[in-house]
């Protein structure tokens, strides 16, 4: 099964948080982190990873915070998975230097490269605005992909 790793998680459940709050003002780290019951530590070092991605923007001062750095439908999911983890390979001959010591012999890394290719697709296609729970989910009235973001099993 592939999973996301916590730290991403988190990371997308931050930006749901700040694409929910209509006023566009910038939220603390901490206030994020009582929401979801987050470690306040380990969020803040990622909202600092998602801020130096240019995912996040970051707000000095006495009620500074963070706040999206572009619209939530302008912002993907693989975006945020890639800005935490890095890249995303599901096997380690996937990468970025697509080698290694069975190169020769292997049978299944086209095959495997085309679901690693499927994954980046449809994270690509999920915008954090698609996280957000409006009225017509709340109803039953869902169209996410995939039946939402919580895990893909494969």
């Amino acid at each position: 099964m592939l999973r996301l790793t916590k730290k991403a998680d988190y990371g997308l459940m931050a930006l749901k948080y700040l694409a929910e709050q209509n006023s566009g003002s910038a939220h603390s780290a901490k206030d994020i982190a009582e929401a979801y019951h987050i470690p306040p530590q380990l969020l803040a070092k990622i909202l600092q990873t998602l801020a130096k991605g240019g995912l996040l923007v970051s707000h000095a001062g006495t009620n500074g915070g963070y706040s999206l750095a572009r619209p939530a439908r302008d912002i993907s999911a693989f975006e945020v998975i890639r800005t935490i983890d890095g890249p995303l390979f599901i096997t380690s001959c996937i990468t970025i230097h697509g080698a290694c010591d069975l190169t020769s012999t292997c049978t299944i890394k086209e095959p495997l490269r085309k679901v690693n290719d499927s994954i980046k697709d449809l994270l690509s296609g999920i915008y954090i605005a698609d996280l957000v729970e409006t009225g017509d989910a709340e109803r039953g009235n869902t169209n996410a992909v995939g039946g939402g973001l919580v895990s893909i099993a494969l």
